[in-house]
């Protein structure tokens, strides 16, 4: 099925399945969990329940993974960037991750064996702190590069945790590019979360370090009683984050697999455009990118995410921004006793786009063909917390939402 209404677009598929992936089976998200157990900080982030929300909405649950509290850094993305880097140190010497712990890693010990070691990456924001974040911890070097109109906050958020952050004249994919050349030229560790020809092991060790997110909601939602999302919508920008906890459920419940809806910034929609074309292979966007929801904004899906997205999502959405403002708004602004949750532009879509499909009736066809209903359980992630403060606040206070 094809929908465009009110500037959403969709491409749904009935036909779902294919071969369960791999490399996110529940032992491995336990092995990833396990590691990032051994960490000082590791706390579960809330799985908040918007129990007043749902009945407004005409819904059974609404789940929200509020990943805004993960390790400080008011976002989730330092689950991948750690335990990948983890995963490149314990190579460096010999080891198994099951064999360690964080304590270890950091140890003088190990900085002996192994010296100065220095990660690059290129990120809109959150994957960068996070592999700043993480190298920093680890006593090494981290250089980021980051997409022309990077915000303030974000920059700063990275030099903070000691990394050298270099704001370019490119677009995020650019300047992905522009990391790989200055780390060969180097001698660098290439950090990235999205795949490509000839580099896959890393970004699949970073998808890996996110399913620890997918493997708490569940437990979390086992003890207040529900067992199994009926319906699951992920954001994507390459596809990582999707990628690894689609190949979670989709191993965990198999053909019990909820309906999952893939969202992207309808400037950068390549997962969508891929799906579009129902041939399998990828196809990018190319341009400025420009969105408010900036840690989606990129134009050439990861291989290992769009494997999985392509076999096991329902549907694919392009979304514009106002779908993430709307988002923002809802969540920092609950009904009667439930919690507020402050969320940033890319982890308010879900939100923002399940409130509309419910409570538009321009969108009333595709509520009905998702069986969206008061028997619905809905799983969402808050990716983010406020890490434009300026922006969130133009957002909220002023209703503006404008281009970074």
């Amino acid at each position: 099925m094809l929908f465009e209404k009110g500037g959403i677009k969709g491409v749904f598929h009935k036909k779902i399945g294919g071969e369960y992936p791999k490399l996110f089976t529940r032992e491995k998200a336990r092995t990833v969990r396990n590691f990032h157990k051994t960490m000082d900080n590791y706390k579960e982030t809330p799985l908040v329940s918007l129990d007043n929300l749902a009945e407004e909405l005409g819904l059974g649950k609404i789940f929200i993974k509020d990943e805004s509290h993960r390790f400080g850094l008011n976002a989730f993305k330092a689950l991948g960037g750690v335990y990948a880097i983890a995963k490149l140190i314990c190579e460096k010497l010999g080891v198994d991750i099951k064999e360690v712990d964080f304590d270890y890693l950091k140890s003088s010990q190990v900085r002996k064996k192994i010296g100065e070691v220095t990660f690059a990456t290129a990120t809109d924001g959150n994957h960068g702190k996070g592999v700043a974040w993480a190298a920093n911890q680890l006593g090494q070097r981290a250089v980021v590069y980051l997409p022309k109109g990077a915000a303030k906050s974000r920059v700063d958020a990275i030099i903070k945790e000691g990394a050298q952050a270099h704001v370019t004249n490119l677009n995020y994919d650019d300047a992905v590019r522009l990391a790989f050349s200055e780390a060969k030229a180097n001698g660098w560790y290439v950090v990235q979360d999205t795949s490509m020809e000839d580099y896959e092991v890393i970004p699949g060790w970073i998808m890996e370090g996110y399913m620890t997110m997918a493997d708490e909601a569940l437990e979390q939602m086992e003890a207040l009683g529900f067992d199994n999302p009926s319906h699951i919508f992920l954001q994507a920008g390459v596809g990582g984050m999707a990628g690894a906890v689609l190949g979670y459920l989709a191993n965990r419940f198999k053909e019990d697999l909820g309906k999952t809806i893939i969202m992207e910034a309808d400037t950068s929609a390549c997962i969508y455009k891929s799906a579009l074309a129902g041939d399998g292979k990828i196809y990018k966007v190319s341009g400025d990118l420009d969105t408010i929801m900036a840690g989606l904004a990129c134009g050439e899906p990861s291989p290992i995410g769009w494997e999985v997205l392509k076999d096991f999502a329902t549907g694919f959405m392009a979304i514009p921004d106002y779908i993430a403002a709307r988002g923002m708004r809802i969540l920092a602004n609950p009904i009667g006793e439930d919690s507020k949750i402050i969320a940033g532009e890319s982890g308010a879509v879900g939100l923002g786009l399940l409130s509309i499909i419910m409570e538009s009736e321009e969108l009333k066809t595709l509520k009905d063909y998702l069986e969206l209903d008061k028997d619905s359980t809905i799983l969402l992630f808050n990716t983010e917390g406020d890490t434009d403060p300026v922006n969130y606040r133009n957002i909220l206070w002023d209703g503006k939402y404008p281009v970074p």
